[in-house]
C-alpha cells in the first residue's frame, strides 16, 4: 500500500471525461493495482479511481514533450521550477485504454508499507450463515417443506436452497441479508432456467432476507415470488432483542 498526500489535479479520459482541479488530496495505490483519489470529505468514496487490471506509470515532466499528454509542459534541463509548475505526472491505464492522469505540483507525504494478506471481514449473520440455518430449519419456509439441496447449481450460478413443499412441488429459495430489487431479479433468472427442466417444473420461488425493501417486495409479489422475512436470532435459537407486543 502506497499513500501519498499531494497537491494535484486529476483528469479521467475514456468513455467519459472528468476533471478534478488542483487541490490537496490523498492518493492511494493498492497492491492489487487499483489507484484511488480521496479528499478529506465525502465519506469513504473516492473522488475518482481506476480499478484493476490497470498499469501505473510514474513520469517526470523532464521527459520529451511527445511522451507527455496535452497540457503538460516539459521542463528543460537546469530550468528552475516555478510556482504552480507540474513536477510529476502519474498515468494509470486500464485494458480498455482509459486513463487516469494525476498531475502533481507538490508532494507532502509519500509512504509505502506492506500490509500483508488480509483475512477478510467476518460478520455474524451473513448470507452463508443464514443459508445454513434455514437449511437446518427448512420448515420455517412452511409446514411440510423438505430440503433437496443447498447451492443447487444452474448455468448462471447456484440457487441457495432447492426445496420441496408439502405437495411435492419444487421451490427455489434465494437468501439475502438485505433484500433489494437485484436479488429479486437474480431469483427470477434462476426460476426461468429451472422451469425449463421437466423434472423440476413447475418451480416457484421464495425470496428470504432479514430485511426486504418495499420496492423489492412489490416486484417479487408481482412475479409470483413469495417473500419471507428471516429472524436470525430465532433461527439460531437465541432470544431476539427486538421488542414485540406479544
Amino acid at each position: 500500500m502506497r499513500l501519498v498526500i499531494a497537491r494535484c489535479k486529476v483528469d479521467y479520459v475514456g468513455r467519459l471525461t472528468a476533471h478534478l482541479p488542483m487541490a490537496r488530496r490523498l492518493l492511494m495505490i493498492k497492491a492489487d493495482g487499483s489507484v484511488l483519489v480521496h479528499s478529506d470529505g465525502g465519506s469513504y468514496k473516492p473522488l475518482n479511481w481506476m480499478s484493476p487490471p490497470c498499469w501505473f506509470n510514474e513520469r517526470d515532466v523532464t521527459e520529451p514533450a511527445d511522451e507527455l499528454p496535452p497540457g503538460v509542459t516539459p521542463l528543460r534541463e537546469g530550468q528552475a521550477v516555478a510556482p504552480n509548475q507540474i513536477k510529476a505526472l502519474w498515468v494509470v491505464t486500464n485494458k480498455a485504454g482509459e486513463e487516469l492522469r494525476i498531475s502533481i505540483e507538490e508532494i507532502f507525504h509519500d509512504f509505502e508499507h506492506d500490509l500483508g494478506i488480509d483475512p477478510g471481514l467476518q460478520k455474524d449473520g451473513v448470507e452463508a450463515h443464514l443459508q445454513a440455518l434455514l437449511a437446518e430449519h427448512v420448515t420455517k419456509l412452511g409446514e411440510g417443506y423438505t430440503l433437496v439441496r443447498r447451492e443447487y447449481m444452474t448455468a448462471i450460478g447456484p440457487v441457495d436452497l432447492l426445496c420441496r413443499n408439502a405437495d411435492g412441488a419444487t421451490v427455489a429459495v434465494e437468501i439475502k441479508r438485505r433484500g433489494d430489487i437485484d436479488g429479486v431479479e437474480q431469483l427470477t433468472r434462476y426460476l426461468e432456467l429451472l422451469n425449463r427442466d421437466p423434472v423440476l417444473a413447475p418451480v416457484t420461488g421464495v425470496f428470504a432476507a432479514q430485511q426486504i425493501k418495499p420496492q423489492a417486495r412489490t416486484l417479487a409479489e408481482d412475479r409470483g415470488i413469495r417473500c419471507l422475512t428471516l429472524d436470525y436470532d430465532e433461527l439460531r435459537g437465541t432470544e431476539s432483542n427486538v421488542f414485540r407486543l406479544f
